[in-house]
């Protein structure tokens, strides 16, 4: 379920985790993640499509601001480091494995996400959190 990272970077604890969620055309699953994160104080959330046809587009500014990208297949992580390689820092990129079978807040997306989400969080900011309980 989830994709393996090559590099988790140092980070301020005290400052959100910045994440842009990825899926094809930005209109159902992405936009349900950012919808169900918008108000986690963990975390500082977009959501963008790796489509030409896409609502809003992953740009270039959005992969220079995220930490972690969390994509919804595989194969969107595969489209951001081809269309994306010349950038030099391309952040950490997770994916879910969300087939485009949903609606905007399906609830099996919604589950889907949360499980597949809270999964990665606790290997980025788990420990943190640990460490900093009045953070998660």
């Amino acid at each position: 379920m989830i994709s393996r990272r090559d590099r988790q970077p140092t980070r301020d604890s005290a400052a959100p985790l910045r994440v842009v969620f990825v899926c094809g055309r930005n209109r159902w699953r992405s936009p349900t993640a950012e919808q169900l994160y918008r108000n986690d104080p963990r975390l500082d959330v977009r959501a963008a499509g790796v489509s030409s046809s896409a609502k809003r587009r992953l740009s270039a500014k959005d992969l220079a601001w995220a930490e972690l990208v969390i994509v919804m297949e595989k194969q969107h992580g595969a489209r951001i480091r081809d269309q994306f390689r010349s950038e030099p820092n391309l952040p950490a990129i997770e994916s879910l494995d969300i087939p485009d079978d949903f609606e905007f807040l399906d609830p099996e997306l919604v589950r889907l996400i949360r499980t597949g989400t809270e999964q990665i969080l606790d290997a980025w900011i788990g420990a943190e959190a640990e460490n900093h309980p009045d953070r998660g």
